[in-house]
């Protein structure tokens, strides 16, 4: 145990942990599900883990209010501890995701491997996008964007490995749920890059974000990010059609 207690030691430090829910069934029914959903529920088992060690380590939950080596991915994002933001490019605009274009709603559901949903709250976006084609052409990203895109909801394959890194400053992030299951909340502007396919973050599309909330529905990720609270965050995310 010596590795894990170190790295759940360090979660704590950036990680803003709520009263954990009782998710013991919903995590034994998940692990056994088949193969190909098995990614999905490692990071639930992963989630579930440290929600349960947060309330039966003693003392008390400050004694694991260490967990996680600064580094948490979910959901197709990884979230790791920084003191400052990073810098955006010279002259303060971040350069579009790889491949970015923009398109209409249709075009961009043909353009995508995964069904492209509208939070019913925010009705049909101002603008879609789309980014980081693969070799047929099929891309990796769609975007909505909102309110002269201050308001914007990535969605992306979850079966892909990472799309997205935040830098956060602690505490920065907590555990929510989005119906029934976990999501993270990141609370405040953060330092957003975008990981390429091979892995790499790309820092020249580094730009400050808004507060944002991360969840997965059916293999799809989602990234809702603006001026909202929490409370209004999570009520969109249920809204999806």
């Amino acid at each position: 145990m010596g590795d894990l207690e170190r790295e759940l030691r360090d979660l704590s430090a950036w990680l803003d942990t709520p009263d954990p829910p009782d998710v013991t069934a919903r995590v034994r029914v998940r692990l056994g599900t088949p193969a190909p959903r098995r990614r999905r529920w490692r990071s639930l088992a992963a989630v579930a883990l440290v929600t349960l060690l947060v309330a039966v380590l003693p003392p008390t939950r400050a004694a694991i209010a260490d967990v996680v080596t600064g580094l948490l991915r979910f959901a197709g994002v990884s979230i790791a501890t920084s003191t400052a933001p990073t810098p955006t490019p010279p002259g303060g605009t971040a350069a579009p995701l790889p491949g970015q274009r923009a398109v209409v709603l249709d075009e961009a559901q043909r353009a995508v491997r995964f069904p492209i949903r509208l939070p019913a709250m925010l009705g049909p976006p101002e603008q879609v996008l789309v980014a980081d084609p693969d070799a047929t052409g099929r891309y990796r990203v769609a975007t909505l964007l909102y309110d002269g895109g201050a308001l914007r909801v990535d969605a992306f394959d979850g079966h892909l490995d990472l799309a997205f890194h935040k830098e956060v400053t602690p505490p920065g992030a907590n555990w929510v749920q989005v119906n029934g299951d976990f999501a993270v909340w990141v609370d405040g502007p953060h330092a957003l890059s975008y990981v390429d396919r091979a892995g790499e973050i790309r820092r020249e599309t580094a730009r400050l974000a808004g507060s944002t909330l991360i969840w997965q529905d059916n293999d799809v990720s989602y990234r809702l990010e603006g001026s909202l609270t929490k409370a209004e965050a999570i009520e969109i995310a249920r809204s999806l059609g």
